[in-house]
């Protein structure tokens, strides 16, 4: 094959082996790369049965045929893995050198299991693999541990590392790179920690095989020149995704004191001009002509890289409107392995509830003294920080009463920095999310503003499919970046050209979109089958915060979300993806995207509908 390079490396931590398995084209062609093969793979081998921080849970790395080479953004890989935070599928997008030599020294995919008997990590370089002792890395930040390790590797090698959140078993723990690129919001970095694995270490040395190289190069060329022509692009060079600040506040979806109000008062000290003022560079990932990185100086006098989602959610969710303070929180989350939005949802959720006289010493909103210890206690389950580092679906469970009202999830994933009061359609992007509530997949927001904003429309339940179908499909299995093409208006017909240069293999989009389809069936599949008989349409629906208490300020004061409009998106987003009333994909749904053996798993499970 070319492009793809046929082999996935299995490492048992327990026995200390690897091995690796070899695929053939039609397993690649029919799911891809990247979550395809993730969720497959978790499909297969992690079932219900399965404790997500045991060892026979599995932990995937996954890059696609077009990872590694040369063109827009193309250094992403995806982490997967059975969700300690959710217990439903779970991954995350990571832009690191890890990636590309992966690539490099031969392989699509590496499965993780067992458990290692004592700190370690994985060093790769093409077909040596060892596990290495971790021991006077354990305890190390992730900037730390990166260092050491590339220290005594080269500086060329890519590393997947955990801080003290992951050895800890923070729920919302990440996987970090390169200072400060972070991926795996559902737990992923516990998941590494649960089994011992404080980071994987890869270097390979090999070419990745194209089936026309020339036409590849040709092709990747008029890509970056197409970017850089873009009317926004030179916008996007000085703010990146913090031009979303300003955007949100003016209109109203700013998550503001735990999603209670989508504006706040303080925006202005927050925002992308703010930014500008303290910019020192950027950073990107790998084979990135639009880097989104945005490195300033906090008020530690540290470098933090820091972008929209983490400046909103430590922001002005938790009431901190001063950006220095925020990226000095932001830089400390990163070294010690927390997501930052899980994060700000979470200390948000506390300080509400510390005002709400539910949490006896708790913190109080835009306390930055507080929620800079708070941070450390959290990564190191300490005190209150234990209560906080389950995240907000079981704080709201162990605190009763109302309080699941405003614990801002979905399935148990903390909701992404938009306020979704006056915003239906994101609101469903949110529920139907194949991970829980998270942006990656379909933001459809900036649509939704432009067109019929409080509809409830057949329009924008087509709209979230079609964003999922590219953003949670195409570039998640590619694996590619969204950037280009959602900010700066880069077409996607320029991916089926670069596959088939790349791979040999002609795909339309349509083909393209097909296996996204077949993708999130499986991924709901999975789900389904995790919760059995359990299951319900419930878990496709937002918090309660957003139908019963509108906002008190902005222009869409007042506004809630229809509860009757949105059941009826969700029941025709059910159906135009071919499941039944409970988000179930039908027998027939399944197999016709030829998961006909996930059918008759399934039913035992759980009674599917023709």
């Amino acid at each position: 094959m070319y492009g793809w390079t046929g082999r996935i490396l299995r490492i048992d931590l327990t026995r200390e082996k690897a091995v690796i398995q070899e695929y053939g084209a039609d397993f690649a062609q029919k799911y891809v790369g990247g979550r395809g093969f993730a969720i497959k793979i978790l499909w297969d081998e992690v079932g219900p049965e399965v404790d997500p921080l045991s060892p026979e849970n599995k932990l995937i790395a996954a890059v696609g045929p077009l990872t590694g080479l040369p063109g827009p953004s193309l250094g992403k890989m995806v982490i997967a893995a059975k969700s300690p935070l959710t217990g439903g599928y779970g991954d995350g997008n990571i832009g690191t050198m890890a990636a590309v030599q992966m690539k490099k020294a031969g392989y699509d995919a590496i499965v993780i299991e067992g458990k290692a008997r004592r700190p370690s990590y994985v060093y790769i370089e093409d077909e040596e693999v060892e596990i290495k002792n971790a021991e006077d890395l354990w305890g190390l930040n992730t900037f730390d541990a990166e260092r050491q390790i590339r220290g005594l590797h080269g500086w060329d090698t890519g590393v997947l590392s955990i801080g003290p959140a992951g050895e800890n078993l923070v729920l919302y723990a990440t996987v970090l790179s390169q200072d400060g690129r972070a991926g795996g919001r559902p737990g992923m970095g516990a998941v590494m920690g649960s089994k011992n694995l404080k980071a994987i270490a890869i270097k390979g040395t090999k070419s990745i095989p194209l089936a026309d190289p020339e036409e590849y190069r040709n092709l990747a060329r008029q890509c970056y020149d197409d970017i850089r022509s873009k009317p926004n692009y030179d916008f996007w060079m000085r703010q990146g995704t913090m031009a979303t600040v300003e955007w949100c506040q003016e209109n109203a979806v700013l998550p503001t004191y735990n999603f209670r109000e989508g504006v706040f008062e303080l925006a202005r000290l927050i925002d992308g001009y703010s930014m500008e003022a303290m910019k020192i560079r950027q950073r990107g990932c790998p084979n990135c002509n639009m880097p989104c990185g945005n490195l300033v100086i906090d008020v530690e006098r540290r470098n933090s890289e820091i972008d929209y989602e983490n400046v909103a959610m430590l922001g002005s969710n938790i009431g901190i409107g001063h950006l220095g303070k925020v990226a000095a929180i932001n830089r400390v989350a990163d070294e010690y392995g927390l997501d930052t939005i899980s994060l700000g949802n979470s200390i948000g959720f506390a300080m509400e509830a510390t005002e709400k006289g539910l949490l006896k010493d708790g913190v109080e909103w835009g306390d930055y003294r507080r929620v800079r210890t708070l941070v450390e206690d959290i990564a190191y389950r300490r005190g209150i920080g234990d209560f906080l580092a389950d995240g907000v679906m079981r704080m709201a469970e162990k605190l009763g009463g109302e309080a699941k009202k405003w614990a801002m999830h979905v399935k148990g994933l903390e909701i992404s920095a938009y306020n979704c009061h006056s915003a239906p359609g994101m609101a469903l992007a949110f529920g139907t999310s194949p991970i829980g509530a998270h942006h990656k997949d379909a933001w459809v927001i900036s649509w939704e503003v432009k067109t019929d904003r409080l509809g409830y429309t057949k329009e924008k339940v087509d709209k979230v499919i079609e964003f999922q179908r590219i953003r949670g499909g195409m570039f998640e299995t590619l694996v590619s970046c969204r950037l280009p093409w959602i900010e700066l208006g880069f077409s996607i017909e320029w991916y089926p050209k670069l596959l088939k240069a790349a791979t040999g293999v002609s795909l339309t989009l349509d083909d393209i979109f097909r296996t996204a389809d077949r993708i999130y069936a499986l991924i709901r599949s999975y789900w389904v089958r995790e919760w059995g008989d359990k299951w319900s349409r419930q878990m496709d629906v937002p918090p309660a915060r957003w139908f019963e208490e509108p906002p008190t300020k902005g222009p869409y004061k007042g506004t809630t979300l229809d509860r009757q409009g949105y059941e009826q998106m969700l029941t025709q987003y059910y159906q135009a993806r071919g499941w039944d009333e409970r988000g179930v994909p039908r027998r027939s749904t399944l197999e016709s995207l030829g998961l006909a053996d996930v059918a008759q798993k399934l039913q035992q499970y759980i009674n599917l509908q023709p």
